[in-house]
């Protein structure tokens, strides 16, 4: 990705225009750290990135930004812009296109995002980004009493790019997140939890959930029983622990293993039928929060003669022609019996054993 990144600068400098890497892939480039999203900025608007390129994908003229294929690959192309007046706490009144690297890089948010790569992948660090990440510090741009009123989800990137990175917030950053958490309620519950989930996520999570807590932020993301979680690597086990159900969005898959996750509190996981009811996956998720051996879980779970209905030996209609019946309501309290008799091993899933079981008990 890296290579064609810097075609597409070369492509952009031969019209005559200034292009740069900037953000994320530089930083953890620089920190010898792995990357895949690659952002270009340059002093060419969106018009004349166009004109460069034949595949555009998506535009975004108001906030300056294209997206390109080239070469298979997705680039997105923000022209230098300087940003008017905030509303809301989150948005710009107005943006205005600037020929000025060095001013684009002011409006940003840390000075860690600010490191830039050339066409010639020389690296370019106009606001000491690198002296920063030499000393691991997040370090807002500008005063951050204005800039986190600004834009209130800096307030979370902050402690997402802290978490992520395992670096230190500059003391008066620090400060002012910590007097400002409240305005972290003017956020939709979508960008909550886009940081939040990145938080819960890393393997640094647990300094990441010390620093919501110590900074007022967990109370005004109702999520008040942070600090009394249970450390676990998944970030679904996290959430389960929140009760926040009702205070966030969530896909009606990642309800149902968080319901399950409660469900199984008081249950043995070790139960063949409580894993083979719940599954493997919800089941190994429980463990994490119930102190239940995972090897075993999977032992346990491996061994099951059955793992769904559909794995029995017999399907309906063939359970029907040995009693010799049309199918019926009959059927569900039959299959309910073997399923149980199979998941405690007292019948072999075998065509005759259960022909020889129907017909002894059914016929």
């Amino acid at each position: 990705m890296y290579s064609t990144a810097l075609k597409v600068l070369n492509k952009i400098t031969e019209y005559g225009y200034k292009a740069y890497i900037i953000g994320g892939y530089p930083r953890d480039l620089y920190l010898k750290r792995s990357s895949i999203d690659v952002d270009i900025c340059t002093d060419a608007t969106p018009m004349e990135i166009m004109s460069i390129f034949e595949e555009v994908v998506t535009t975004n003229t108001e906030y300056g930004s294209v997206v390109i294929m080239y070469e298979k690959m997705s680039f997105e192309i923000t022209t230098f812009r300087t940003e008017g007046k905030y509303i809301n706490f989150r948005k710009p009144t107005e943006v205005k296109y600037v020929d000025s690297l060095e001013e684009d890089l002011k409006r940003r948010d840390f000075t860690i995002n600010t490191l830039c790569i050339d066409k010639d992948g020389r690296e370019i660090d106009l606001l000491n980004a690198k002296q920063d990440l030499d000393n691991r510090i997040i370090r807002m741009i500008g005063n951050p009493k204005v800039r986190l009123r600004e834009d209130v989800l800096r307030i979370l990137r902050a402690v997402r790019f802290a978490t992520v990175l395992n670096f230190e917030l500059e003391p008066v950053l620090k400060a002012y997140i910590k007097k400002y958490a409240p305005l972290v309620k003017k956020l939709s519950k979508h960008r909550r939890r886009e940081e939040l989930d990145i938080i819960f996520a890393s393997p640094n999570k647990e300094y990441g959930i010390k620093l919501l807590c110590e900074l007022r932020l967990a109370d005004n993301l109702d999520i008040p029983n942070l600090k009394k979680i249970k450390m676990t690597p998944s970030m679904i086990v996290t959430w389960a622990q929140l009760n926040a159900l009702d205070k966030y969005t969530f896909s009606p898959s990642e309800k149902e293993t968080i319901s399950f996750i409660l469900e199984l509190k008081d249950k043995n996981l070790l139960d063949k039928k409580i894993l083979y009811k719940y599954g493997l996956y919800v089941c190994s998720l429980a463990s994490e929060l119930y102190d239940v051996d995972r090897k075993k879980l999977n032992n346990v779970y491996s061994n099951l003669q059955i793992h769904s209905k559909l794995d029995i030996a017999l399907s309906p209609m063939e359970i029907c022609e040995i009693l010799n019946k049309e199918p019926g309501s009959f059927l569900k309290d039959l299959i309910n019996d073997l399923e149980e008799k199979l998941i405690y091993d007292k019948l072999k899933n075998t065509k005759k054993d259960l022909t020889d079981y129907i017909t002894n008990k059914y016929l």
